[in-house]
């Protein structure tokens, strides 16, 4: 008779379970967007009965809403070299370089995040309103210093923010066209460094900065 499952054991069952889900989630989002993707779709990608996807995540908007917190908590994770640097070289330049890498590495929760915001954020408005909001003027602040400081050129940091979102999450929202115009390939580690370094030495150059 097989023992019963510990709760350490179900607790491991439990996460792996939710981590499938929202990989899962945030690749059928990615490619049907909210109102082509279905539960069951979901839970076919994920290799899990539908039921244990209700189980999780009652709603389909319930799911998409975590999908959405999740990408944006990891997009806040990368603001975070922001946080302490001496000046613009440093901060703008390795939020560049992390932003960059989220490009690379989380490709489907950036085209989950495009489609949203160019449908009107229907679903996450809120986010954009509260948490977007906040974060951006709190980063804008810390731009404006340094411009106060006279460490890089007086242009807008909001658009220089826009500009930065716009040009790394290109290479995830338009991974194909990068491809294609690759040879139809992916870009290598190499050509992912050689990128990062291009625009990073475009922006900083741009705003009067010495990477």
């Amino acid at each position: 008779m097989s023992a019963e499952p510990t709760p350490l054991r179900q607790n491991v069952k439990r996460r792996e379970n939710e981590r499938a889900i929202l990989a899962a989630a945030e690749k059928v989002f990615a490619e049907a967007g909210y109102g082509g993707a279905t539960m069951q779709l979901i839970a076919d990608v994920a290799g899990l009965p539908k039921a244990n996807v209700h189980y999780y995540f009652q709603t389909k908007e319930e799911l998409y809403r975590q999908v959405v917190s999740n990408i944006f908590d990891i997009w806040l994770q990368a603001a975070g070299s922001f946080d302490g640097a001496t000046g613009p070289a440093e901060g703008i330049g390795a939020y560049i370089d992390a932003k960059m890498e989220l490009s690379r590495t989380h490709p489907d929760g950036s085209k989950v995040w495009a489609s949203e915001v160019m449908h009107g954020a229907p679903i996450i408005q809120d986010y954009l309103e509260n948490i977007l909001v906040e974060w951006t003027e709190g980063r804008a602040r810390v731009i404006q210093g340094w411009i106060d400081a006279g460490r890089m050129d007086p242009i807008s940091p909001h658009h220089l923010l826009y500009l930065i979102w716009a040009t790394t999450q290109h290479y995830a929202d338009f991974g194909h066209q990068v491809e294609t115009l690759n040879g139809n390939v992916p870009l290598t580690a190499a050509q992912w460094d050689e990128a990062k370094t291009a625009v990073k030495t475009i922006v900083l150059k741009g705003i009067g900065v010495c990477g």
